[in-house]
């Protein structure tokens, strides 16, 4: 009797010891009781009824991060790219997740599998390359939407790579180079703009001070002399000789103010001989008559 009475206390012990389960802190315990949902337990120790009729399904609470496989999109602006994100989502609901859905995680991914095909082919590909965030989150918030009853939270929904065809990247590549092409032209006319103004500048600061410009040469003399050359370079101003030109201005001026004009010479001789012509011999003669009468 004693021997039955042990095994007994040693069956319903082992009994007891099946049933207990520990769940860390991050997992919840649904129960079902005779195939009857009950309230979520956990974290810690936990008791279940034994012989099959409590049984229990372990739920995470963390987050997990899903990857969505590469998918063949074309963009509003028919331009054919791949594209992959990363979905960040967990169960907030355990029940739900359990009783309301077969498979959250399988579901989850396809449901973001179509809703980023859905999003990045509204979108042209500029808008997707430049305005990455405004899609990751339109994604995520229709993703949330599509799995709020099933229990499931998203969190964050990331566009990893876009994947172009060559072609898009090569015309692409020729765009941003014409772009810094031109980016660097306007700067270099800004500067030979900026470098005018401070020569014009510098030069009405040498023109108030003679002078300067004497200092100004013997700088260039000498960073010319520095350097180990056979033949050096003297430059010399054009107003060192401005004294000696208005000289030799003023001196033609005066010599040819000193000729008479040739119009106001009479022509007494003939284009072609030495003789004066007869018109000329009469007006000669015109002019000594009267002198002769006087005397």
């Amino acid at each position: 009797m004693i021997e039955v009475l042990l095994g007994a206390a040693s069956a319903v012990a082992v009994t007891l010891l099946t049933s207990l389960r520990i769940l860390r802190e991050y997992e919840r315990g649904v129960v079902f009781r005779l195939g009857r949902i009950t309230p979520p337990r956990g974290p810690g120790l936990i008791f279940l009824i034994p012989f099959g009729f409590e049984r229990m399904n372990k739920v995470p609470l963390r987050i997990v991060a899903m990857d969505i496989p590469p998918q063949d999109v074309i963009t509003r602006d028919n331009v054919s790219i791949k594209v992959n994100a990363v979905v960040y989502f967990r169960v907030s609901d355990p029940v739900k997740a359990t009783v309301v859905i077969q498979d959250y995680l399988f579901a989850t991914s396809q449901l973001a599998q179509t809703t980023l095909r859905s999003v990045v082919g509204q979108a042209e590909m500029d808008q997707l390359l430049a305005e990455r965030e405004h899609f990751n989150d339109i994604t995520r918030r229709i993703i949330d939407e599509g799995t709020d009853p099933w229990g499931i939270e998203v969190t964050a929904v990331e566009i990893k790579d876009i994947d172009l065809p060559q072609e898009m990247r090569r015309a692409m590549a020729k765009q941003a180079e014409a772009e810094r092409e031109r980016r660097s032209k306007v700067i270099a006319a800004q500067g030979e703009l900026q470098a005018s103004q401070a020569l014009a500048e510098a030069a009405k600061v040498l023109q108030r001070e003679p002078v300067a410009i004497q200092l100004r040469y013997l700088q260039t003399v000498a960073e010319i002399a520095t350097e180990n050359n056979s033949t050096t370079l003297f430059p010399i101003p054009i107003d060192l000789f401005r004294p000696f030109l208005e000289k030799l201005t003023g001196a033609g001026q005066s010599a040819e103010q000193s000729q008479p004009a040739a119009a106001e010479r009479p022509a007494l001789l003939q284009p072609g001989g030495n003789e004066p012509s007869a018109p000329a011999r009469q007006r000669e003669r015109a002019r000594v008559k009267p002198a002769k009468s006087e005397t």
